[in-house]
């Protein structure tokens, strides 16, 4: 299997050729079913696939998915034997840095611990396998709200972490890997185009003084005019990154591209990848929300049938396990969830269910979801899958990903 770096520079030299461009779609593997179905539309339309788990889904602690980062490959590699794909498929971290990982801010931390964290999870990434990190030391929580971390700090500890994994890897004895840097969240300050330029500068000033050049990232992560909220990707602003870091080797990579507008820009403008995660599980949300409107039906036909409510508990563990909390607005803060309007409550469960397809009573009314439907349907679950296949498909063919694979070898 190919380097992503190596794909990156494939993807360069097509640009400067004028042929056709190429985004690589990287999935957040946020629940079982979402990994599965980007396996399955990797081998449907061969093409290779990244998957960018943060910390948060993917840990030693089990993450909210309830893998580690060995159990995440293993899954992913079992997906791939089910559905006969040897093709490239790319484990990869999604914002490792100090305080990306929620439990580390909610417990205080000090920048020293949760550093330590973060270099044991690189470590754990690592030995399961992973083919690219994204390093992100853009947060900084002993920072006063309002101010800008220094830009060299954000080198320095950039620099540090690679060379942690490139001390880990080296012990471990695994070929090299590949490299993510920057954010496209505003806290990092690295949106302004000359500060962006200096970070750059400096990063490359730094890791060539480590005697860490063969290291440069592949993927520099930047703004491009979306967030969780915005779905309006910017071509112009795309534009002046790509001229800013193609030169060095290296493409722009866009996150936050749930619901974006405008997928066909991305190629055009050489974007070389981009992250999705929120809009496959609220995909499979509302797959699931519609086979609990057909159980319902059912049942009134089948009286004898115990209905899973499956909805209802969806809901209740939700509320329960307060993660919806990390979405309320400024408006929105003290209120109970009840207390939310009907479209709040509906969308910080379709957002917050991700957080939760773990909850045992969730998987026990899922299970019986499917069983009661299993009566009038082939099979529910696959149901689900295409349904989240198809969603992948928009960007698939957005992307000029379809039977690229043979392009790419």
């Amino acid at each position: 299997m190919k380097a992503l770096s190596e794909l990156v520079k494939s993807i360069i030299d097509w640009h400067m050729k004028g042929e056709t461009q190429i985004t690589l779609l990287s999935v957040c593997p946020n629940s079982d079913a979402v990994l599965e179905a980007a396996v399955k539309s990797a081998a449907n339309s061969r093409t290779p696939m990244l998957f960018a788990a943060t910390l948060n889904q993917v840990d030693g602690d089990g993450g909210y998915t309830g893998w580690t980062q060995a159990q995440f490959v293993t899954q992913m590699q079992a997906y791939a034997a089910k559905y006969h794909w040897s093709g490239p498929l790319y484990p990869c971290l999604d914002h490792g840095g100090p305080w990306l990982k929620d439990r580390h801010t909610l417990e205080g931390l000090s920048y020293k611990s949760t550093m330590e964290e973060v270099k044991k999870s690189i470590t754990a990434c690592l030995e399961a396998g992973y083919r690219l990190l994204h390093i992100d030391p853009t947060v900084d929580r002993s920072l006063m709200q309002g101010q800008t971390i220094p830009l060299q700090t954000v080198v320095d500890r950039t620099i540090e972490l690679i060379a942690h994994a490139e001390s880990e890897r080296k012990r471990l004895g695994l070929a090299p890997i590949d490299y993510e840097v920057g954010t496209e969240e505003v806290h990092g300050g690295l949106v302004d185009l000359s500060r962006f330029k200096a970070f750059l500068e400096n990063l490359r000033t730094g890791l060539d003084a480590r005697g860490l050049a063969s290291t440069w990232p592949c993927f520099i992560v930047a703004q491009v005019g979306t967030d969780l909220h915005t779905t309006s990707f910017d071509t112009s602003a795309a534009g002046r990154l790509y001229d800013i870091v193609t030169p060095l080797g290296s493409l722009v990579k866009g996150h936050y591209t749930d619901w974006v507008e405008n997928p066909a820009d991305y190629p055009a403008t050489g974007i070389g990848g981009a992250n999705v995660g929120p809009e496959f599980t609220a995909e499979e949300y509302l797959a699931l929300r519609d086979l609990d409107a057909k159980e319902q039906a059912l049942c009134h036909n089948r009286p004898a049938l115990v209905r899973s409510g499956f909805i209802t508990v969806l809901q209740q563990a939700v509320v329960e396990s307060g993660r919806w909390m990390k979405w309320l607005h400024p408006n929105e803060d003290g209120l109970e969830f009840d207390q939310l309007t009907l479209k709040r409550r509906e969308w910080l469960v379709q957002t917050s269910a991700r957080y939760i397809w773990t909850n045992i009573d969730v998987i026990k009314a899922r299970k019986q979801l499917y069983a009661n439907l299993s009566l009038v349907m082939p099979d529910p679950h696959a149901y689900v899958i295409d349904r989240i296949m198809q969603a992948m498909d928009k960007y698939i063919n957005a992307f000029h990903l379809l039977d690229s694979l043979e392009r790419f070898e």
